[in-house]
């Protein structure tokens, strides 16, 4: 099945799924709803998507603020099927003792480490190798109208994004807003895990 792996924020599930290799070559299951939900990921996905970009791309950080009925977000299961990325996720949960903090784990075709994104947490990443072709997973379907973005650089956050690279971004991410600029506007409210059992 694969195992959970140990994340600093409350929140992230950071999964390493099994896989079985030999001379020629290996197989994974990327998903199976049963085993990733005992490892805590009991999310019903309805979207999948897969991108790719070129060295240096980033993209992020991205949210929804809406979501499935009574969700205010979107949830993401993202692993990276070819290449290297540093995938990035930003605690934007107002009252969360993490709020701002981010933290980065790199996905790759070779560790085959995939990460969800929970709702509350804006996500962003950043491409390692030439190539990269990202697929993640979302709880809900993508809506226009409700998303959401915060600057991949905003100096508040300080990502530490990786050096030697050019960065490219979209125009549109290249425009975000710091998180300080829109922190109050936010559906994102922090609930402690054990008031949620």
């Amino acid at each position: 099945m694969g195992e959970r792996l140990r994340t600093r924020l409350e929140g992230p599930i950071l999964i390493q799924p099994k896989v079985l290799g030999d001379e020629r070559g290996f197989f994974s299951e990327t998903y199976r709803r049963d085993g990733w939900a005992a490892l805590g990921v009991t999310h019903e996905f309805v979207q999948e998507n897969h991108s790719r970009s070129r060295r240096g791309v980033v993209r992020g950080m991205h949210f929804q603020t809406r979501g499935a009925p009574g969700d205010e977000g979107q949830a993401k299961l993202v692993r990276c099927a070819r290449g290297a990325i540093i995938d990035v996720v930003v605690d934007i949960r107002r009252g969360s003792p993490t709020f701002s903090e981010w933290e980065a784990f790199e996905l790759s075709d070779e560790n085959m480490h995939q990460l969800l994104c929970p709702v509350g947490f804006a996500h962003g990443f950043c491409v390692l190798s030439e190539l990269a072709d990202v697929v993640y997973r979302c709880d809900a379907y993508y809506d226009p109208d409700s998303e959401g973005g915060i600057a991949y650089d905003d100096p508040d956050l300080a990502i530490a994004w990786p050096e030697g690279l050019e960065l490219v971004p979209s125009e549109r991410d290249a425009r975000a807003p710091r998180l300080a600029e829109v922190a109050d506007e936010l559906p994102f409210v922090y609930r402690p895990a054990s008031a949620l059992a």
